[in-house]
Formats: structure tokens, C-alpha cells, sequence
């Protein structure tokens, strides 16, 4: 898939794109069952600027942040589907439980994270915010997780 990359490479385009005037955009997650409101955080993300950069959390990182029986979809097959959205132009993926050497690597014009999370409490913020960059929170769809869709699919057995 050409949006997945290394760190190494998404650099290099990302620097060809910064060159041309374009703004850099960067959110990230585990994104384990795609839902509606994953795909409007994206649109909505992609909107605030002109490249989407997505990080997504490896299977070990969800392991770490969600618990044992997590993730649901391997990484392998969420990377191929958030692939598959016209919104994001490029992933990739982080082994750590934060995306703080991403977003170092990255240098994004704007971070974004969803509005359950206070701005002062997003990963990187500080560090964007003190090059010029801004730091930007989307309101999510109510009622749509991950977690409750995993707490529905239980409770139906």
C-alpha cells in the first residue's frame, strides 16, 4: 500500500509536501473496529489541513493500553482499511504506548486528537505548540466506540 509507511520514509515525503506549501496534519489511535465515528474524525481531521497523517498503535500498544484481548483486528488488516479512506494519506505504525517520537519526527503544522481529551493533556502539545504548530481537538460522534461496539457484540451472545 503506498500510504503505509516507515518513519523513515514518510520523513522524506513529508518534507517534499512541506516544500510545496502544503500543511501537515497528524492524529493518531488504535482504530481496532472501524466505525462511523473513526471515519468522521478523519474527514473532520483531514479538513483542517491539506496532508492527513494517521499513527496507528501496533498490536503490542493496544495489548499495553487496552488489555490482553485487544486488539480485536490485527495490525496488519486495520492499517489495509484505514488505507482503504480517502481522508488519510498517510500511516504508520508505533510500538510504544504514545506517539510522542512520531509527532518529534513528524513536526505536524497541526496535532489533533479527539475532544474527550483536554488539550493540555494531548500527547506532543507542548511540543508542537512551542515550534508555532496548533494543537486542535474534534468532537466525537456520541454514542460510537470501539469499546461499546466490543460491549454490544458480548452482551448479544
Amino acid at each position: 500500500m503506498r500510504k503505509i509507511k516507515s518513519l523513515k520514509s514518510l520523513k522524506r515525503e513529508l518534507a517534499k509536501l512541506r516544500k510545496q506549501g502544503k500543511k501537515i496534519v497528524f492524529t493518531n489511535g488504535c482504530f481496532d473496529i472501524l466505525h462511523y465515528g473513526h471515519a468522521k474524525y478523519l474527514q473532520d481531521s483531514k479538513a483542517k489541513g491539506d496532508i492527513l497523517v494517521v499513527a496507528v498503535n501496533s498490536d503490542s500498544s493496544v495489548r499495553k493500553i487496552k488489555g490482553k484481548n485487544r486488539p480485536i483486528v490485527d495490525e496488519a488488516n486495520r492499517l489495509k482499511l484505514l488505507a482503504s479512506l480517502e481522508s488519510i494519506d498517510y500511516l504508520t505504525l508505533f510500538k510504544e504506548t504514545t506517539p510522542l517520537k512520531i509527532i518529534k519526527a513528524v513536526k505536524p503544522d497541526i496535532l489533533i486528537k479527539g475532544a474527550d481529551w483536554k488539550k493540555n493533556k494531548i500527547i506532543g502539545s507542548d511540543l508542537v505548540e512551542a515550534y508555532g504548530g496548533k494543537v486542535s481537538t474534534i468532537k466525537l460522534v456520541k454514542g460510537l466506540s470501539t469499546t461499546n461496539l466490543i460491549k454490544k457484540i458480548a452482551k448479544a451472545k
